[in-house]
This record gives C-alpha cells, structure tokens and sequence, in this order.
C-alpha cells in the first residue's frame, strides 16, 4: 500500500470516527429526566406522558427520577452537577429554574447557566373562590375586596410558590389586600378552599379544573392570553379588564452547563415530536396543559422573561424563603 493511499484512509477513518462520535453526542444511549417534586402532580405527570413515547429514541430507556426538596433546589442542584452529556436534564415547573434565585440568599446552583432544552407545556393559573364567598367575576372581587381590606383570606401551594407569587401580582395590580395562608401542596390548600376555611386559591387548572365542575369550586377567571379549551365559558383576566393579569405554570427540560448544542437540538427535536402525537395532546389535555415544544432559543427567551417578571413581584412584595 502507498503512503498516500495510507494516509486518505487513515483520514477517512478518522472523519468516520469524528461521524460516529458526534452521533453519539447528540444521542445519548439512556435519558434520566429529574423531577424536584414529588410524583402525582401535574409536574410529574407531564414528564412520564413524554417518557414513554420517548423510549424508541433512547436504547438504555428514558426513565423519571424524583428527587424533591428545597423548592425543587434538590433535584436541580443534582441536575447541575451531572456530566453535561444529555443523559441527565431537568424536568421542572419553573422554581429552580427561574424563581428560587430571588427566594433564597445562597443556591449551590447558578439558574442562569442552564441550558434551555424545550418548554414542554403551559398550564394557566386560575383564580378560585369558595362559591359562599358574594362574587361572581373579576369587578366583584376587587370590589369587595377594597371593601374588606385583609379580611378576605387567599391560600397557597407555601411560601414563594406560583400560587403565592400570582396572588402578589394580582394585589400589586388591583390595590387590594389580602391575607395569606400557605400551605403545604396544593391538595390541602383545595381542601381548606372548599370547606370554606379559606376564601380564594390561585392554583392552576388542573387541580382546579375537577372542583369547578362539581360546583364546589367557583373559577373566575384564567391567568392566559385566552381562554382555557378545558374551560371555555371561564373568561379570562384580560376580557375583564385586567389584562396584566396574565400568569401560567410552565414545564420546561433545561440540561446542565456546557451540554453541546448538538446534544440539545436532538432532544428538543425528539420531544417536540412526541408532543405533536395525538394520544399525548389528549392526555395534556386532561391535565388542562398545552403542548409547546419550543426550541432552544425560544425557551431561552421565554424563560428569561418569565424569571425578570417574577422577580419584580418578589421584590415588590418583599418575598423571602432564608
């Protein structure tokens, strides 16, 4: 064999190993996809409808694993640590994404290196009201609310949660006043609403959306740019002169810094896919979440925007955790 001939496959081979490993890279043989909370809620649910059509795409499978605590800082500290060769992301709603860091002093994380993969879903916040309680929309709440300064009394998820921080923002919005109550979760917040312990909830539709229609909830209103097609005839904020009012839970996958570009474009592409199927659209749906999908740059965007909004509300309602 000549010395050229030696040497054009010796590049060949070494272009076809610089293909395969590339390949690689953008494909990791298993996906771990960690979420902060516990599972059963909308925040676990979400992820494993993706999970499972994703298996195909993943030799060593896609799995959940819940690592909770610390307002999701658990799961998202592990995240941040991990070999940033896609096999491990986040799957969250957006506390150790873009919140925690205007909540808590010290993160043994920094929220602004994450790699935004996708936005998987948006569910809308939505305001409940115990059906005892004498209003019907919008108007008639901060009515009587600017009637009754600190007497009327609004639950929450627990300290700096969504539920907490979107009944700030409707407060800085409409001069009114309410008293907080926090919970531990959702559920007992619901239970406390609907036995009339506590007097408003801003939770998000998928929790809400089973009470309403039993009658032992009253939804005034939806937190988005339009109305929920789970609840059609619930007009949002904005058709009741509150435009500003405008807050929904989202579920983002975000990777560890410095996981490649590649590695990113093939997952958000992957997941993207899965989020177009019927079956799992339905399956969102019951969950009241619209699928997105969105890419890298988008996610980026949105998420930047989402944590500067929030920001501003702690700060002004003078919000802390530590």
């Amino acid at each position: 064999m000549s010395k050229t001939l030696a040497r054009r496959l010796a590049v060949a081979c070494l272009a076809s190993a610089c293909l395969i490993g590339s390949a690689f890279a953008q494909t990791p043989k298993m996906l771990k996809l960690v979420v902060p909370f516990p599972a059963g809620g909308t925040a676990d649910i979400l992820p494993r409808v993706v999970a499972e059509k994703l298996r195909d795409k993943f030799p060593g499978g896609v799995v959940i694993e819940n690592r909770t605590g610390a307002g999701g800082n658990i799961g998202g500290d592990y995240v941040y640590r991990a070999e940033p060769d896609g096999s491990t992301m986040l799957a969250s709603p957006p506390a150790p994404i873009a919140i925690n860091q205007y909540l808590y002093k010290k993160l043994a994380f920094d929220p602004a290196k994450w790699v935004p993969v996708t936005v998987i879903a948006t569910v809308p916040n939505v305001l409940d009201v115990n059906p005892k309680l004498p209003v019907h929309d919008v108007p008639e709440l901060i009515a009587y609310l600017k009637a009754h300064p600190g007497k009327v009394s609004f639950a929450s998820q627990g300290n700096g949660t969504t539920s907490h921080l979107t009944a700030s923002l409707f407060m800085q919005l409409t001069g009114t006043e309410m008293t907080h109550i926090p919970y531990k979760g959702t559920a007992p917040a619901l239970v406390d609403l609907i036995s009339g312990q506590v007097d408003v909830f801003f939770d998000n539709l998928s929790s809400s959306m089973p009470f309403q229609k039993s009658g032992k909830v009253r939804i005034l209103a939806v937190a988005d740019e339009h109305r929920s097609p789970a609840l059609p005839d619930v007009p949002t904020f904005a058709e009741q002169k509150l435009p500003a009012m405008n807050a929904v839970t989202w579920f983002a996958v975000v990777a560890p810094p410095g996981t490649p570009a590649a590695t990113v474009a093939a997952t958000q592409k992957d997941i993207a896919a899965v989020l177009a199927l019927p079956d799992v659209k339905q399956r969102f749906a019951e969950q009241g979440a619209e699928p997105r999908g969105w890419d890298s740059e988008q996610t980026g965007r949105f998420i930047q925007a989402e944590s500067a909004k929030w920001n501003k509300v702690i700060k002004s309602a003078n919000v802390t955790l530590d």
